[in-house]
């Protein structure tokens, strides 16, 4: 894949993750060495990467996130809603791809649960920013390096029941905290197209908002 076909058809897998392949430690571990060079703020690497393959570790954490699912969630703005329908169906696929993960989590063959040292409760939107800029670009450079090597990602996370997650994987909690819950496997083709998008021009303002 070109560099161009690599970032755009990078997609949240939900429904095409093959479930009966297991996945080499040895290509988690090519995708977390890219990871690790992705840009940290003022070098600190403060990011830690939980792999979780063993099938009883993956049925608890698959507990745990299916229990954060059915919390109630926050009404999603008029706005955000009018983009994420824009095209009819979109959405559609969406919730039918997240129903099929939620009754087949468990089956993922592996988990990457990517974690910061530091909370940001209570913390300022400068600290906020500059904790979530540290961690994020390596999750992302790790879904593609995924997606180079016919792995499917999604972000699912972070676990809505954050400490239980980190009692399940022995997390220090009080200082370490969970940024994503992403679930790892082959894909069932590698055909992935690029995401209908409402256009650029609507989402992108030049000199001034």
């Amino acid at each position: 894949m070109t560099p161009d076909e690599l970032l755009s058809t990078t997609r949240a897998v939900r429904r095409r993750l093959d479930l009966t392949r297991p996945v080499p430690r040895e290509l988690i571990e090519e995708c977390l060495s890219l990871a690790v060079q992705a840009p940290t703020g003022r070098n600190r690497q403060r990011w830690h990467f939980v792999v979780v393959t063993e099938k009883e570790q993956r049925e608890k954490l698959a507990a745990v996130w299916r229990a954060g699912m059915n919390l109630p969630g926050a009404p999603i703005p008029e706005e955000d809603a009018r983009r994420a329908y824009a095209f009819p169906g979109s959405m559609e696929r969406v919730w039918e791809g997240l129903r099929h993960l939620y009754d087949h989590i468990h089956e993922v063959p592996a988990f990457l649960i990517p974690c910061i040292t530091g909370r940001t409760e209570n913390a300022s939107v400068l600290e906020q920013a500059n904790t979530f800029g540290s961690i994020m670009p390596a999750v992302w450079s790790f879904m593609l390096a995924a997606r180079a090597r016919a792995l499917g990602t999604a972000w699912l996370g972070p676990l809505r029941l954050e400490r239980e997650g980190a009692q399940v994987l022995g997390i220090p909690y009080e200082r370490v905290m969970q940024v994503a819950f992403v679930p790892v496997a082959y894909t069932i083709g590698t055909d992935f197209r690029p995401a209908r998008r409402v256009p650029m021009e609507e989402v992108t303002h030049w000199e001034r908002w």
